[in-house]
């Protein structure tokens, strides 16, 4: 089956990219980062930084800063694998719904998990996330069936969703210190985790949503 042009994955990742490329080639990773990385004590004290992104609006900007070539690499391909057949399904409008409700519900969980931080919190994983949890509800093949008065559908998305955070927990203890990942919490468990649950409670939503009136 032929997909459709995947207009709204293709525009993210040759902006995420186009960002990162110019953070990089001029030398600037580190203080974009602190201009537009996601920061914790920025919601919580409203910590001022000057020349910033809108503290609001840091969830989005996050997305487009990386720590390093596999950092950005490793994002891009999955959001690009993913995102595609993503939005063969629910269109690029509602895509760019769900990575934009995925990149603040991926900032929501880290500021629970650590309100005061001061460490940014970069990368598009956390919107990533929830793309790739829309991919694998919406294209598992996986049949569940109902558990007593617990729906079969229900079940499924809990697994999937403690499934993800069993790969996170592994991939925080075993990519430490690795050369082009972000060192400590700047990039976080904690907004994989939230990302993906956004993406999990969208994806059908969106799908409904597109086919409304079909």
């Amino acid at each position: 089956m032929r997909l459709p042009p995947a207009r709204a994955t293709i525009a993210i990742v040759c902006i995420t990219a186009l960002a990162w490329l110019s953070a990089t080639s001029a030398g600037q990773d580190e203080r974009v980062a602190l201009l537009a990385g996601f920061i914790p004590a920025r919601w919580t004290s409203g910590l001022t930084i000057a020349g910033a992104v809108p503290a609001w609006l840091t969830p989005l900007s996050a997305t487009l800063v990386h720590g390093g070539l596999w950092h950005v690499a490793f994002n891009l391909l999955m959001i690009g694998f993913c995102g595609r057949l993503v939005e063969a399904s629910i269109g690029p409008l509602c895509l760019a719904v769900l990575y934009v409700v995925g990149a603040y519900a991926a900032a929501a969980a880290q500021w629970l998990v650590d309100p005061a931080s001061v460490v940014p919190m970069i990368g598009a994983s956390g919107a990533g996330s929830a793309v790739i949890a829309a991919y694998a509800l919406l294209y598992s093949r996986q049949t569940v069936r109902n558990w007593g008065p617990i729906p079969g559908k229900l079940i499924h998305v809990l697994w999937l969703a403690a499934a993800w955070i069993g790969l996170q927990a592994l991939i925080t203890l075993s990519s430490a210190g690795l050369p082009g990942v972000p060192a400590g919490d700047s990039i976080g468990t904690a907004a994989h985790v939230g990302g993906f649950l956004a993406g999990l409670a969208l994806a059908r939503p969106l799908l409904l949503f597109r086919y409304r009136r079909a």
